[in-house]
């Protein structure tokens, strides 16, 4: 029997055992795609103890509370951090079988040292052998970064943000990561929901400029997008739910938009027209300027409506969705592609369902020397897991090349959570060290230990162009 996430956690065979410490585990990091607070870099936050760090804004662990019993003044509430602290040690025993069980020992072991399972027995020395820690200045945000060997950080923001934390960290030249903005412009593709007419008003302020048609808004866009790409930007991010398809012509968009602006009603018909317009028109400007394009599919969000009001979005009420989806995804980058005008894009879906319809989706939609230029990306949200990382790579190396994958990312807000790094890295290790026993891959140590490296890091500095 093999101990317990030993040096050897997830790592079957001896190719795989060679190939992680030989080859993976020592290869830097790009998260091209978190949720990290910029502030926090800029000001190199300190954190007050290991509640905040670890369980604040982790719907993750929130999720597994409330299946636990948790009452939820110790989850999102006012309960005092350590009470929080003791009810998640209360709740980990039972998280067996869910990554959260690995992740949280990943992280007990890789920043604090501690090998100690995490219990409601073991939780008070673990609270305070974690706080005594975070006092040091290896503990700090900038410092947990640099310890877990990242090189690029890609957060995600609005377009009408300042980024002027990012602009900090850029500017101090003791920092030598690159923490660079990402355009998520979910709000003025969502036309159909509230707060539309009040986030365009906050557009037009950012812009200087009133915006009451097509042209100016798309002018405005425009502006926003320059403005990221002046800063290191280069990828954006859609959260697509489900990715829709009609055309219409130029005066029937600026129609819509207007009546949106009116507050009138809008038919099904006119939101996915609009919608289409505005996709289009950005994935013309991210072909311009060489960004990755991001889109996620199949997320229904907030279903809770009691919990949505109570607290808010993203706190751990979403769930997978059973979208059809593909004809409207091909269209769409079959309309890029028609003009020449088709970013490099990465194709996320929620559904493992689905995995086959984009593993080969982005088969139709290559070329353009770029190797990879269409990507389906990483096991998402409730699929970076064991089992559904090893189901989209197998799933992309049955159609397509798993050897050009651009790899893992947190998609994350914890400055802990590049153990999941790690956690990929011996998965995908172990699934190429079983194919070579199998007799299914050559033993060409030299060949598998390239597609490694290039999996875990050169894959995605190339394709983003990020030159770390």
């Amino acid at each position: 029997m093999k101990k317990f996430m030993d040096e050897n956690f997830l790592l079957d065979n001896e190719t795989a055992i060679k190939l992680y410490h030989d080859f993976a585990k020592e290869m830097p990091i790009i998260d091209y795609h978190c949720h990290l607070n910029p502030k926090e870099i800029a000001e190199n936050k300190r954190y007050r103890n290991i509640t905040e760090i670890w369980l604040g804004g982790d719907h993750y662990k929130w999720k597994a509370m409330r299946s636990n019993g948790i009452d939820e003044k110790y989850i999102t509430g006012d309960a005092a951090d350590k009470d929080k602290f003791l009810k998640w040690a209360e709740t980990v025993p039972y998280t067996i079988g869910n990554p959260l069980y690995h992740w949280t020992h990943l992280e007990l072991q890789r920043y604090f040292g501690i090998d100690t399972l995490l219990s409601p027995e073991s939780a008070e020395g673990i609270w305070e052998k974690c706080n005594e820690l975070l006092e040091k200045e290896e503990f700090t945000a900038r410092e947990l970064i640099k310890r877990s060997n990242v090189k690029v950080i890609c957060t995600t923001d609005d377009p009408i943000d300042t980024l002027e934390y990012h602009k900090e960290v850029a500017e101090d030249h003791t920092f030598d990561v690159k923490v660079l903005p990402t355009l998520r412009p979910d709000k003025v593709i969502n036309i159909e929901k509230e707060g539309f007419t009040a986030w365009i008003k906050k557009l037009g302020e950012v812009v200087g400029r009133d915006i009451q048609a097509m042209d100016a808004l798309l002018d405005a866009l425009k502006e926003r997008v320059q403005y990221f790409d002046s800063l290191g930007c280069k990828v954006s991010d859609h959260a697509l739910d489900p990715i829709v398809f009609e055309k219409g012509d130029k005066e029937e968009i600026n129609n819509i938009f207007v009546k949106a602006l009116n507050g009138e009603t809008l038919t099904e018909s006119d939101i996915r027209k609009y919608k289409t317009y505005v996709l289009l028109f950005l994935g013309r400007e991210y072909a311009k300027l060489g960004w990755a394009m991001q889109i996620h599919i199949g997320t229904i969000r907030n279903v809770n409506s009691r919990m949505m009001r109570m607290l808010g979005p993203d706190t751990g009420f979403d769930t997978i969705g059973d979208y059809v989806f593909a004809e409207a995804l091909a269209k769409f980058l079959d309309a890029l592609d028609t003009t020449n005008e088709l970013p490099k894009t990465i194709l996320y879906c929620l559904n493992p369902r689905d995995n086959e319809v984009l593993a080969t989706m982005i088969g139709s939609f290559q070329g353009g020397g770029i190797p990879g230029k269409i990507q389906f990306g990483s096991g998402w949200w409730f699929n970076d897991q064991k089992d559904g990382m090893i189901r989209q790579m197998i799933a992309l190396s049955n159609v397509g090349l798993l050897s050009r994958f651009v790899g893992m990312l947190t998609d994350s807000r914890s400055f802990l959570s590049y153990a999941r790094h790690e956690y990929f890295r011996r998965i995908l290790c172990n699934l190429l060290g079983k194919w070579v026993e199998n007799g299914e891959a050559p033993k060409d140590m030299d060949l598998l230990g390239k597609i490694v490296k290039d999996i875990c890091f050169y894959n995605a500095n190339r394709y983003f162009g990020f030159h770390v």
